[in-house]
């Protein structure tokens, strides 16, 4: 696997499986809980389908046709228009510790910031130390208690920062 084969690019139709399955394995690598999670939330075996509107927007980490990850953004769901959800981000081992996380990041934040969003929210499983790390170094503020209608009550750590410069 060399750097220059691997691009970030939107969701095609034909991604959907392997998207699916590295949701999948994480939540088994990591002992996250399947219920109230991504890991149930219909959703993610259509994420090509879940982000075709135009507030929404979905990427994959790319390798030659092999999808090594992905994180999208759309509105919080019952939460209004400012505030927008950064989800289903999830990466396959072969690419963890490389960069490619932050850049999937920064590359969603600056999204969320041309798509008109005020707020970035995203919830987040305790497991998930070196997730979280990246967040706060982003600026995202810990919140006490979940926000919208995402029914993944499984989730321990809720954050949100200002996309506003």
């Amino acid at each position: 696997m060399s750097k220059d084969t691997i691009v970030i690019r939107e969701i095609q139709p034909q991604d959907n499986v392997q998207v699916e399955q590295i949701i999948r394995e994480c939540f088994y690598e990591f002992k996250i809980p399947l219920e109230g999670t991504a890991y149930t939330d219909p959703e993610t075996s259509n994420m090509f389908q879940s982000y075709q509107n135009d507030n929404t927007i979905y990427y994959v980490i790319d390798n030659n046709g092999e999808i090594l990850g992905g994180a999208g953004i759309q509105p919080l769901k019952d939460f209004g228009t400012d505030v927008c959800e950064l989800n289903k981000m999830y990466f396959s081992p072969k690419v963890r510790g490389k960069g490619y996380g932050k850049l999937m990041f920064e590359k969603c934040l600056d999204t969320a910031k041309n798509l008109g969003y005020k707020q970035c929210y995203l919830e987040s499983a305790t497991q998930l130390k070196a997730a979280i790390h990246i967040y706060e170094s982003f600026g995202f503020k810990h919140l006490e208690k979940g926000m919208g209608g995402t029914g993944h009550f499984n989730c321990g750590v809720w954050m949100i920062k200002e996309l506003c410069d």
